[in-house]
């Protein structure tokens, strides 16, 4: 399977990353700098495969910055 990082907005500004193809805390490591970019993190969902040696998908929902400041 492909790696990939999908940033999703809503249309209320919540941004929510999905990472896939990617192996335990793998994800976490390669979207690390967009979760440090768009905000704080209010959420994480992680999928079976987060905790196997298989491949992952895990959602994190970020606060935008710009509603702390």
């Amino acid at each position: 399977m492909n790696k990939s990082i999908e940033i999703i907005i809503a249309p209320n500004g919540q941004t929510r990353i999905e990472t896939k193809g990617f192996a335990g805390s793998e994800c976490r490591e390669a979207s690390q700098f967009l979760e440090n970019a768009l905000g704080q993190r209010v959420g994480e969902q992680r999928t079976s495969e987060f905790y196997g040696s298989q491949n992952m998908e895990v959602s994190q929902h970020i606060n935008d910055r710009r509603e702390t400041q």
